[in-house]
């Protein structure tokens, strides 16, 4: 059995969720001053609604498998707490904090992906 050849436009997007969900945690803790992003407010009125956004975005742009931009951005973001932390004892919490906070991501993605495949089919 041959897999087919990887679509150009699903790489750029994986680069763009974990890129855009990386930058945005570091922006928001470098422009706060606090180590984790989330410990600012800045996060929760830019960053993490634009996290959001940025799923939905890549949902509307690669419907395939839509959930999985929302998860890429938040993974991402986890992956750069877990680099920039000082201690990992509350290392699980915060992984269960991340999972809860890719449910809306990965519902936005999800819906943006159906809108669009709705559209391209009238």
């Amino acid at each position: 059995m041959t897999r087919a050849a990887p679509n150009p436009r699903t790489a750029k997007a994986w680069i763009i969720a974990i890129g855009g969900g990386a930058l945005l945690w570091m922006l928001t803790a470098v422009l706060s001053g606090r180590q984790e992003a989330w410990d600012s407010s800045l996060y929760w009125t830019f960053a993490y609604p634009l996290s959001i956004c940025l799923a939905g975005g890549l949902g509307y742009w690669v419907p395939a498998r839509s959930w999985r931009w929302g998860l890429a951005v938040m993974v991402a973001q986890a992956v750069v707490l877990v680099f920039s932390a000082d201690g990992f004892g509350l290392l699980p919490l915060g992984l269960i904090a991340f999972s809860i906070l890719a449910l809306p991501a990965i519902g936005v993605a999800t819906f943006t992906a159906r809108w669009r495949l709705r559209s391209v089919r009238r």
